[in-house]
């Protein structure tokens, strides 16, 4: 999370344009009378913007005005499917702003990185994994899961890296050209946190993935020599 002063005034303006039509596309495509019909939907999507808030609010202040805490949008994204990610995302990110968390200002870029940013990338590797139509659920847990939350919190990082830079505001540490050696200790525990859980959600509760096909997924494999009804 980059705080506004380190931002100049266009590039605060640019992640308002990119992050609010986003954001109305995402409010357009979610299923609301699907949500409203269905109150176990309202509860997943409840318990996920206040388990996002929670993960958000622990994370490392630096003095320089750059935070760090894990993402956690990658299990959002396979749990409510992105349009709802989005908007949980956002919901979750106006309560860091109600509590003075997070700048207004820098909220468009923040939102732009943090949110859409894992929600594209995590989209992306369903939507491949779904073309190649796999019968090993671990295909959808390792691409779906591990693998998208990882590459999201390298690009994440990496991209609030290159925007500080590209300010001139921030004053680049000497060290950065060793900061290549600690990524694993970024991505890592990023992978490993969204990956468990969508593992614990295929074992225990896959009808709460809506992007897990449990037809193709869970269902026994049909063999050649089965007999015939």
């Amino acid at each position: 999370m980059i705080g506004a002063e380190l931002m100049s005034a266009e590039t605060l303006t640019i992640g308002w344009v990119i992050y609010v039509p986003i954001l109305l596309w995402a409010i357009a495509r979610s299923p609301w009378v699907e949500l409203f019909s269905d109150r176990r939907r309202q509860h997943l999507l409840f318990g996920t913007v206040f388990a996002l808030f929670m993960l958000w609010l622990v994370r490392r202040d630096f003095d320089t005005g750059v935070s760090y805490h894990f993402l956690g949008m990658t299990a959002v994204t396979l749990l409510l499917d992105w349009p709802l990610a989005i908007v949980g995302g956002f919901v979750a990110q106006a309560g860091l702003v109600m509590l003075g968390r997070q700048d207004l200002a820098a909220m468009g870029v923040n939102g732009a990185l943090l949110i859409m940013l894992p929600v594209l990338i995590t989209e992306c590797c369903a939507i491949l994994v779904e073309r190649a139509q796999p019968r090993n659920p671990f295909v959808y847990i390792f691409v779906s899961g591990f693998f998208a939350a990882a590459l999201s919190a390298l690009l994440c990082l990496l991209l609030a890296l290159w925007l500080l830079w590209f300010d001139e505001r921030f004053v680049m540490p000497y060290w950065l050209e060793d900061f290549v050696g600690y990524l694993w200790l970024i991505i890592f525990p990023e992978a490993f946190i969204n990956g468990m859980i969508v593992s614990a959600l295929v074992v225990f509760s896959p009808e709460w993935l809506e992007t897990f096909n449990r037809t193709r997924y869970l269902s026994a494999p049909w063999k050649d020599d089965d007999p015939k009804a």
